[in-house]
């Protein structure tokens, strides 16, 4: 097994890698910035070593740098956790020409699926449906002649997105143009690339994604899946597994896609395919995440997996130790992301200091982060706290056990979303389970209005 792992991470994510590692009996070295000497990753860690300023280009992003550390403090792999460089195929490599090795697929695999024009057309190949489109980047010229052949709406997307950024939504071809030239900039600005590429636009569907693992002798298996829909902004806020709201002849559909996917490319670590789901329950590949994801605690929770530690004997060489009749549903889990935002002032950021912090327990109940009493949230990363995990036999006593758990849940100095999931978990709708990605944008409207009524 490895000796020592580097986590090119911070956060929650770092911490997660940490515990992991501990359980394998695997060193560490958390690399941070200046704005993080506090961070509870860097305090957890065998060692530390600071990489450059609060700016991510000068510290999170910066690949020489990373890997310069790496190789000062002898690490033999390094873990790029989730967003940063988690995805970026030029540091996978730099990685790998450096002996080191890089925990997730290898680089060949990510750049095809990380490149979204180039994944639909390896999905075209697979067999897999895709939503129509380009399926490649285009120019605006080619971009408003697709539009105008399936018909609006459509999506504007970048080749290399993520995150929400990059995308516009495009009702009248005449708004094409400038909605193009939007996507291009914000494209290049986050992404280093303005390639877009052109989408129908599916009203209102279910954003169905399933969690794949993958080894080096061709094993691949799927660890069934999570509904992801409940997103503001193209941001995921809650994620429950599983999906009660589509049929088992859909789910099944959508597994055996998931592995013809990964067992098409060549896929050899852990990661997510996503689909969409339409109110016919006809489904389509989106994208894949050729990483560890944020939401891979409440399908561990459903599974008793745990995908951190199997992503990491994974890349060392070792055969998965399951086949997929191994694999069993435990009952249903509940994901709410924390957020340092002021849900009543349009979600905007909320950094501080946490004065008192007091953590959730009891049977069920998980807590992911790397926050703690008198910690100081930075105002230069995700605002993304901590991750609230319960899970339960039934979806209506884990839905209770969440409710129980925010209601322990107590942050002072700071503004989150923890009030905004409390009441979304009381709405008739998230209770029986049957919302869109449309749902949130009406749940917001419904809460600013009743707080405006009480105020």
């Amino acid at each position: 097994m490895f000796k020592k792992i580097l986590i090119a991470n911070r956060g929650e994510i770092a911490v997660r890698i940490i515990r992991a590692c501990k359980e394998l009996g695997i060193k560490t070295v958390a690399v941070y910035s200046k704005a993080d000497s506090e961070a509870l990753h860097k305090q957890l860690a065998t060692e530390t070593i600071c990489i450059g300023e609060a700016n991510s280009l000068d510290s999170y992003l910066n690949m020489e740098r990373i890997i310069s550390a790496a190789i000062a403090t002898g690490c033999d792999a390094i873990h790029p956790g989730f967003g940063f460089l988690s995805e970026n195929p030029t540091f996978a490599r730099m990685v790998e020409k450096c002996g080191i090795t890089f925990i997730g697929p290898n680089p060949e695999v990510m750049e095809k699926m990380g490149n979204k024009a180039q994944a639909i057309d390896s999905m075209i190949e697979a067999g897999v449906p895709i939503v129509p489109g380009s399926h490649k980047a285009v120019t605006k010229e080619e971009g408003k002649k697709i539009a105008d052949e399936i018909g609006y709406p459509v999506l504007i997307k970048a080749s290399m997105g993520g995150g929400g950024k990059g995308i516009r939504f495009v009702r009248r071809p005449d708004d094409f143009g400038f909605s193009y030239d939007e996507a291009k900039d914000e494209a290049l600005k986050f992404f280093a690339s303005d390639e877009l590429y052109i989408e129908k636009y599916i009203d209102s569907p279910r954003h169905i994604e399933v969690q794949v693992m993958c080894d080096h002798f061709g094993n691949v298996i799927h660890l069934f899946e999570r509904n992801c829909s409940l997103q503001r902004r193209n941001q995921k806020m809650l994620e429950e597994a599983p999906c009660q709201s589509i049929s088992q002849e859909l789910k099944d559909k959508l597994y055996q896609s998931a592995i013809l996917a990964c067992k098409h490319v060549g896929y050899d670590s852990v990661g997510t395919i996503e689909f969409l789901v339409d109110k016919d329950e006809n489904y389509y590949f989106i994208e894949m995440n050729t990483r560890i994801q944020v939401e891979h605690s409440v399908t561990e929770a459903v599974t008793n997996i745990d995908i951190m530690k199997n992503m990491i004997k994974i890349a060392y060489g070792l055969k998965l130790p399951y086949k997929q009749e191994d694999i069993k549903l435990l009952g249903y889990a509940i994901e709410c992301r924390i957020n340092a935002e002021d849900m009543y002032n349009d979600f905007i950021p909320s950094p501080g200091k946490i004065t008192f912090l007091h953590i959730p327990g009891g049977m069920g109940v998980r807590f992911d982060s790397a926050v703690y009493s008198g910690y100081t949230i930075s105002p230069y990363y995700d605002s993304m706290i901590m991750k609230l995990i319960a899970c339960g036999k039934t979806r209506l006593e884990c839905i209770r056990k969440m409710r129980a758990s925010l209601e322990e849940l107590i942050i002072d100095g700071v503004k989150t979303t923890t009030e905004f999931h409390y009441v979304l978990l009381h709405h008739p709708t998230f209770i029986l389970g049957n919302y869109d990605t449309k749902f949130i944008e009406t749940f917001i409207k419904e809460l600013n209005s009743n707080a405006k009524l009480i105020r």
